[in-house]
């Protein structure tokens, strides 16, 4: 089965996939390739732009992997903001979509405690998004979306 965990930034993805995944299950998180494929000292959330285009090439030939193993073990894909490409093909590999969504103010406030200032600018870009892409209030909780 494949899961995608969808979510703003520091909205708890990671735990979600924690709290539920087993040790021989696939996790694909960019944020975890991209801390695997840089050097000692390197910062936990590394947003550079050649280290980030190295990581998400590392992140679509996992994904491509991974989706030919469905039929044998759970991948859980973090993927912030799918594009509707992307989501095509994810319904299309019947691929269980989850939000986890703790409310802006958690989000916020998390961005803040721990992550680069930088990154306010996807929160904002992921609650404009999903505002304007349902009618639906966005929840202060984890929620199955499709």
């Amino acid at each position: 089965m494949l899961y995608v965990i969808t979510g703003p930034p520091a909205a708890g993805k990671s735990s979600w996939i924690q709290a539920r995944a087993t040790a021989r299950d696939i996790v694909i998180d960019l944020d975890r390739i991209t801390l695997a494929l840089t050097g000692p000292g390197a910062p936990q959330w590394n947003h550079d732009a050649l280290v980030q285009r190295v990581a998400q090439r590392a992140r679509y030939a996992a994904i491509d992997e991974a989706c030919k193993h469905l039929a044998d073990l759970d991948v859980y894909l973090i993927h912030t903001m799918p594009n509707p490409q992307a989501m095509t093909r994810y319904r299309d590999l019947g691929a269980e979509i989850v939000t986890v969504d703790p409310g802006e103010d958690v989000v916020r406030e998390r961005v803040r405690a721990m992550r680069s200032p930088a990154m306010n600018r996807v929160v904002s870009r992921w609650y404009n998004q999903r505002r304007a892409s349902t009618s639906r209030p966005v929840t202060a909780q984890a929620s199955r979306d499709w």
